[in-house]
């Protein structure tokens, strides 16, 4: 099957296309498709149900422009991720963050109904494999909330489990011993604000980001709390957290339990508080799954790869 698109502006087919046609050779190898660019046309050429959702895809990248919002391989891997039977996502469920004319939205029906729960409750569990936005969604309804001044601070932690890497023979104090293991908190952070805001923030306590024992003893009012990477709390550690929970306040715990790094045999936190509390109004949990993924294509395969090779063990 063939079929010929007309670009709706010539004056965006860098950014459509991507850096070094990016773009479109993600949309190729992702729906093995033959795609040809002559002055303002594409043509497809391929199987017919793979070209049916080439057209939508460059669709959605071409209104995704219009919009004048940035447009990224993520964007992509998502629109191709949603070109299938599932259909499109349509929401209203933007978040605005501190970035210019940065505004964030959920890829999947998954991150949508995450967002929805995040919104509802003062507590709000969730689960899932690795690129499926579990920490960057939370930082965003955290960072979201700070600018329309609905939360005084926020406070992102993680447990110091350690998955092989040694912390006590990296170099300097503990600030930077803990940074490199904090990154992932810090990235999602810097992409919701400018660099000069972040720091500012971080100096004045507004975001703290720090290693999850030194939360203990300590009660956080009018904050989001984000623990991420919680399937690595023990039972003790998950209720210390959970009873940090102040006036005024919303917290997310984030993990993915299919990368469990605690001794053999010594049962996850995270997993043992959903059990629990699972039935509580007021708390909500979601799980995400491999489709819900928005990283690189591959993330979905390798995923997959590692499920089955659990299952054959």
């Amino acid at each position: 099957m063939e079929v010929t698109i007309q670009l709706d502006s010539t004056d965006r087919q860098l950014e459509l296309f991507g850096p070094a046609d990016s773009y479109l050779r993600l949309l190729r190898g992702a729906l093995g498709l033959q795609i040809t660019a002559r002055q303002s046309n594409l043509i497809i050429r391929g199987k017919e149900k793979d070209v049916n959702k080439a057209v939508e895809v460059i669709d959605k990248m071409q209104k995704q422009l219009l919009k004048r919002h940035p447009l990224t391989a993520a964007n992509v891997t998502a629109f191709i991720s949603q070109g299938d039977s599932r259909g499109t996502l349509q929401t209203n469920e933007a978040i605005a963050v501190y970035a210019h004319k940065k505004v964030i939205k959920p890829s999947t029906k998954g991150q949508l109904k995450y967002i929805k729960t995040m919104l509802a409750n003062d507590l709000t569990f969730c689960i899932g494999p690795a690129g499926t936005g579990k920490t960057y969604l939370a930082v965003a309804i955290a960072v979201s909330m700070l600018k329309k001044k609905q939360i005084r601070r926020i406070v992102l932690a993680r447990p110091a489990v350690e998955a092989g890497e040694k912390l006590g023979f990296l170099p300097g104090d503990i600030q930077a011993k803990v940074n490199p293991y904090l990154r992932p908190l810090f990235d999602a952070i810097e992409d919701m604000m400018d660099f000069a805001q972040m720091k500012k923030f971080v100096e004045l306590d507004i975001i703290e980001i720090i290693p999850l024992a030194f939360m203990r003893g300590r009660t956080l009012n009018e904050a989001v709390i984000i623990c991420d990477e919680a399937q690595n709390t023990s039972a003790l550690q998950m209720l210390m957290v959970l009873t940090r929970l102040g006036h005024g306040s919303k917290m997310i715990i984030t993990g993915d339990i299919t990368q469990i790094d605690l001794e053999r045999g010594q049962k996850s936190g995270m997993i043992g508080a959903m059990e629990i509390l699972r039935r509580i109004k007021g708390i909500g949990c979601v799980e995400l799954s491999q489709r819900d993924i928005v990283r690189h294509r591959l993330v979905q395969n390798i995923v997959q790869a590692y499920k089955r090779k659990a299952k054959a063990d």
